[in-house]
């Protein structure tokens, strides 16, 4: 998985290995998120209701869960449509959850339906193979093809457009933690198929697995100051994955992150603000017109701001200070392709 901040103190460093470890172990099972924007401050939202196969959902939309034929498998994934449908194509954002987790974890703790419904979006949310993304370019025992998420997210996104459902122009991902990494990872090598992307306690993978921009795209990082599972200052060497399980990937920091697609898209010389409750870093648009902007939670933990589902023990407290999920969405729809 994948998450990132400011540079954490030597105490909080040296001791990172042992409660990633144990988070993971106990909490990743129950699953916990985060994002965010640099602007108005909003209430927390409520938890989204259970996904079901063709029901209404709590939202006024409508859910299904859906399954894609890609690489000679079948993938599956949620999805909930705004009302009224019909209308022509929608903005689109595909939602990778974190490690351990799965597609409904991330939908009920980050309530994304309610505030992609109050913008008209149509919001997917993929399942992974094994519980985890591949958001890094090594392969693995667990993963010999480290590309296969890339072509079902792909494959996801030209199903959607091919049946008039998402507007080509406008495909935003987002996610958290590890599919944060995966987020980034969609942003920095397609950009020419992202409009913009949204990281919650996500970073860019380093080391073997490096995974680098190569052009313009509008990025936001939102990330816990005190997150003891993916420290702000990156996991540049991670301890080992339990027995059997996939390796942790390593990251850089989540500034870093951010600096690397503020140069991509010729972004211009960073501004910073604080912010109650936060730190605002933003990189303005340059030419390309791809802004970056890091939020930097205070005291929050791995965790989704603004979520009012618990997070699992050891990932450390959820920021009020904003409703990541209004905040990201507003971040997105203001760009397009």
């Amino acid at each position: 998985m994948s998450s990132n901040r400011f540079p954490p103190s030597p105490r909080r460093t040296a001791a990172r290995r042992a409660p990633y470890a144990a988070a993971l172990a106990l909490g990743l099972s129950l699953t916990a998120a985060a994002l965010t924007g640099c602007s108005t401050a909003s209430k927390p939202h409520a938890a989204a209701g259970p996904a079901v196969s063709t029901s209404a959902s709590a939202a006024p939309g409508v859910d299904s869960r859906e399954r894609l034929s890609v690489g000679g498998g079948t993938r599956e994934y949620l999805m909930h449509r705004p009302a009224p449908e019909g209308g022509g194509p929608r903005p689109l954002l595909v939602a990778f959850h974190g490690r351990g987790a799965d597609a409904e974890q991330l939908r009920r703790q980050s309530a994304l339906d309610k505030a992609a419904e109050a913008r008209g979006m149509l919001l997917v949310y993929p399942e992974a193979l094994g519980k985890g993304w591949g958001a890094g370019t090594a392969a693995t025992a667990q993963r010999p093809d480290p590309d296969a998420d890339v072509r079902f997210a792909e494959a996801l996104i030209a199903e959607l457009v091919r049946t008039g459902r998402a507007d080509p122009h406008r495909v935003y991902v987002a996610g958290f933690s590890n599919g944060g990494s995966m987020a980034l990872r969609m942003a920095a090598q397609r950009p020419d198929l992202v409009a913009g992307a949204a990281s919650v306690s996500g970073e860019l993978p380093t080391g073997a697995a490096a995974v680098k921009p190569t052009g313009p795209v509008p990025v936001l990082i939102v990330y816990g100051a005190e997150d003891p599972v993916r420290p702000l200052a990156g996991l540049p060497t991670p301890g080992p994955a339990a027995p059997g399980e996939e390796p942790i990937t390593a990251t850089v920091s989540a500034r870093a992150s951010a600096e690397a697609f503020a140069a991509a898209g010729g972004a211009g010389g960073p501004a910073e603000e604080g912010k109650p409750g936060y730190d605002c870093v933003t990189w303005p648009a340059g030419p390309a017109g791809a802004e970056v902007r890091l939020l930097v939670m205070h005291g929050a933990g791995h965790t989704w701001p603004g979520s009012t589902m618990p997070p699992p023990a050891g990932f450390g407290p959820v920021s009020t200070a904003l409703d990541a999920s209004s905040t990201l969405l507003d971040f997105l729809a203001a760009h397009k392709r």
